[in-house]
């Protein structure tokens, strides 16, 4: 599982701005459902603010989260546009501010916009490369270069801090919480990061990303 984000493709910042200005926002509290899996896709979303999680669920009850989405990105938008069933569910992992963009939206902002098409292009096409990337990390990486690679993923700030659990890590790269433990343990003693409420700090990124080299 990764954090999608726009900066990443060199879109501009302000790129869905026709298709969430002067629509409504829909308020969502952390752990609330916003779409479900196999439900008909009459919208997708852009993600004012927070963090969204999307993930699939088995017949035996099982999750496999995929992608944590945030402030600035579109989710929800391949089903849409397939027009088949939704393949994932959405949860709220914070309280989020969401703007719901209907088919007929859509098609307005795309006939007027045709920089806005190419971009929605652009973004589908990274979501389809991203999910690769996670298969092949998660079929045949061992579990500690998995909590490396996800961790240098996830958005940081000036100071190396990322906003992450241990147990949304251990969600993310389909190990156990006990085995994420033991890897970040390892990974604090060996000076690479530190700890904190629900939080890490990457002290060592180069270090992180030679991990995965060896």
């Amino acid at each position: 599982m990764e954090y999608f984000s726009i900066q990443e493709l060199g879109l501009p910042g302000d790129i869905w701005r026709p298709l969430q200005e002067n629509r409504p926002v829909v308020r969502y509290q952390a752990g609330q459902l916003i779409y479900l899996q196999d439900t008909n896709a009459n919208a997708f979303y852009y993600l004012k603010s927070g963090r969204v999680k999307t993930f699939i669920s088995s017949e035996d009850g099982s999750e496999k989260a995929l992608t944590v989405y945030q402030a600035g990105n579109l989710f929800g938008e391949a089903s849409f546009f397939d027009e088949l069933p939704r393949v994932s569910s959405a949860v709220a992992i914070t309280d989020c501010q969401v703007v719901c963009i209907s088919e007929s939206d859509a098609q307005r902002q795309l006939a007027e916009n045709p920089e806005l098409a190419r971009a929605l292009l652009k973004y589908l096409a990274r979501t389809v490369r991203m999910l690769s990337t996670h298969v092949d990390g998660m079929a045949f990486r061992p579990a500690d270069e998995r909590v490396s690679r996800y961790l240098l993923s996830l958005p940081r700030s000036k100071d190396g801090t990322i906003v992450c659990t241990q147990d949304e890590v251990a969600s993310a790269v389909s190990v156990s919480r006990v085995t994420v433990s033991r890897i970040i343990n390892r990974f604090s003693k060996e000076g690479l990061l530190r700890t904190g409420y629900g939080s890490i700090q990457i002290l060592n990124p180069i270090g992180l990303e030679e991990h995965n080299e060896r």
